[in-house]
């Protein structure tokens, strides 16, 4: 069994669900937002739960996020991602939901590609069965999972269109067929993981085309997909087909990336007109790793190689200035997920972390820590900041991270408060990974969510003097990195959280905190009561393996 469908099932309220009805009666309604010259500080609650009902989605703004995928087409940002919703408000309402945006900022909910299960996707599952000598799972009987969609804006024979792939799971034993539940556990996997691929010209107005089959999950043991127990988490699966980004390289080839979990990320080119891949992929099922990846794709990273369970998943992937940029998740969805980045000046790699360490070749933790669960003072925090979106404002070099963010359990005596997933957009920086490197920067996405402050000018050494919240963000399985003081004194020294000296230098916007250099910028502090406009940083240094983040105290 995937872990998603194992953490989704864990909360209650949170599973997935996958029935559904179109909704005829909401429409997205045009806005000026993005347009507006007058700042405002957003005053969306975080904690959306009282107005979490389907009846009010027109209210939800970036409430019920989960894995979100972002692209800007005809004046708005488009996101879509998972099904899932706190206390499943989505339920009966279509699969892969979205939201547009003008400004990053205050989003409107779109409808999602299609509203029953596609019927490609039961054909597909039962040829395959009936290929391996087993049984067809009558279609009612089927349990679809649909997770983590990525879209893309791409041009095919002249025009722009939304190309959109996501991931259908089965979540069906593969011996019987019966649903996975613990009373029908057969000594079998559960069924393979689907991608599809659909398109769009009217995505305000949920219109797309099912362009069908892509890739599905495969194997590198032949038919023996016998599981011990429960407990076993060898996988049958070499590639489990979710979780898909999609990129268009400088030179315009166009590639799937795809994987959790199991053995590590595929690579998969496929055509630039069709969006299927260039060559037969056969059967999903050989007696090796090299022949299963010769046609299923190139496996371009792995966390631990030779893993078969190696809690890393969601790739995303990025070309900018020489470099493939590809982001990933680390561990359990619901408190640890952290989010980690490497690089490669090959879209096959092989990937490097900022130590020099070889992602591609398994070779453990990467670094640097982009994203990790955090806790600043007077507040809850945030856990499960990761499975993001990489994407430039349009017209622009300004990059930004978006994922999910879940408060932790109990919040408010609100027992199902890890269930409520807020999306968090994120500017990014671009810092050095060593003060003796100031031109090989890396990729942090700041602490604090994107607000659009407005840029009020330059920030001034003497404007940082004063007293700082700095989070060590390091790496704590399943735990809150919380806040210390750091006072930067006039005198360019520091107490608290860190000692010795500290530089600024204005015109590049970085602070020097010992020999950690870190990007500062103007974001608004979500926490305080009321919100206002404060100075944030983030930085690493490659021997760190942590992050700084810092806000300053207003």
């Amino acid at each position: 069994m995937k872990l998603k469908n194992l953490l989704f099932l864990s909360v209650s309220i949170a599973a997935l669900l996958f029935a559904g009805c179109k909704d005829e009666d909401f429409e997205p309604e045009d806005d000026d937002t993005g347009t507006d010259t007058d700042f405002t500080i957003p005053s969306y609650a975080d904690d959306y739960s009282s107005i979490s009902s389907w009846a009010n989605r027109s209210q939800w703004n970036l409430a019920n996020v989960h894995d979100p995928s972002v692209a800007y087409y005809k004046g708005y940002y488009y996101m879509y991602g998972t099904d899932a919703s706190y206390g499943n408000a989505h339920e009966g309402h279509g699969h892969f939901q979205g939201k547009r945006s003008k400004d990053l900022v205050n989003w409107q909910w779109v409808g999602g590609p299609f509203y029953d299960p596609p019927s490609w996707v039961a054909d597909s599952l039962n040829a395959i069965r009936s290929r391996m000598g087993l049984e067809a799972i009558a279609a009612d009987d089927i349990q679809y999972g649909y997770w983590a969609p990525v879209v893309r804006r791409v041009s095919v024979g002249g025009n722009e269109i939304l190309r959109m792939y996501y991931s259908i799971v089965i979540d069906n034993y593969i011996k019987t067929g019966k649903a996975n539940t613990a009373a029908n556990f057969d000594g079998s996997w559960t069924e393979r993981a689907f991608i599809g691929m659909c398109e769009s010209t009217d995505p305000a107005g949920a219109v797309w085309e099912d362009k069908g089959y892509v890739t599905c999950s495969s194997s590198d043991r032949g038919l023996d997909y016998s599981r011990s127990s429960t407990n076993d988490w060898n996988a049958y699966f070499y590639y489990n087909a979710i979780d898909p980004t999609y990129i268009v390289t400088p030179e315009g080839d166009h590639y799937l990336i795809h994987g959790s979990w199991h053995s590590g990320f595929a690579l998969l080119e496929v055509d630039a007109t069709t969006g299927k891949p260039f060559n037969k992929l056969g059967e999903p099922y050989a007696s090796s790793a090299s022949e299963l990846v010769s046609r299923y794709g190139v496996r371009i990273g792995t966390r631990t190689d030779g893993s078969r369970w190696q809690g890393s998943e969601a790739p995303e992937v990025i070309y900018k200035d020489g470099y493939y940029y590809l982001f990933m998740a680390y561990d359990g969805l619901d408190v640890p997920y952290n989010t980690r980045v490497v690089r490669s000046e090959n879209i096959e790699g092989p990937y490097y972390d900022i130590t020099g360490r070889n992602f591609t070749n398994g070779r453990g933790d990467c670094y640097p820590i982009v994203t990790h669960p955090y806790k600043f003072n007077l507040s809850y925090g945030w856990v499960g900041i990761a499975h993001c979106c990489i994407f430039k404002e349009e017209d622009t070099d300004n990059w930004f991270y978006m994922s999910q963010g879940r408060l932790p359990v109990n919040v408010g005596g609100n027992a199902y408060s890890n269930a409520i997933m807020m999306g968090h957009v994120r500017r990014i920086v671009w810092c050095p990974a060593s003060a003796g490197e100031p031109n090989n920067l890396w990729p942090i996405a700041l602490p604090e969510r994107y607000a659009a402050v407005p840029d009020y000018g330059t920030i001034t050494k003497d404007s940082l003097v004063g007293t700082w919240e700095h989070i060590n963000l390091q790496y704590t399985y399943g735990q809150q990195n919380s806040a210390s003081s750091l006072t930067l004194n006039t005198n360019g020294t520091m107490s608290g959280a860190l000692t010795g000296s500290w530089s600024y230098d204005a015109a590049k916007k970085q602070l020097t905190l010992g020999n950690v250099i870190v990007c500062v910028e103007r974001e608004v502090d979500w926490d305080a009561t009321p919100r206002v406009v404060t100075f944030v940083y983030a930085g690493t240094e490659k021997n760190l393996n942590a992050t700084y983040w810092g806000k300053m105290k207003k």
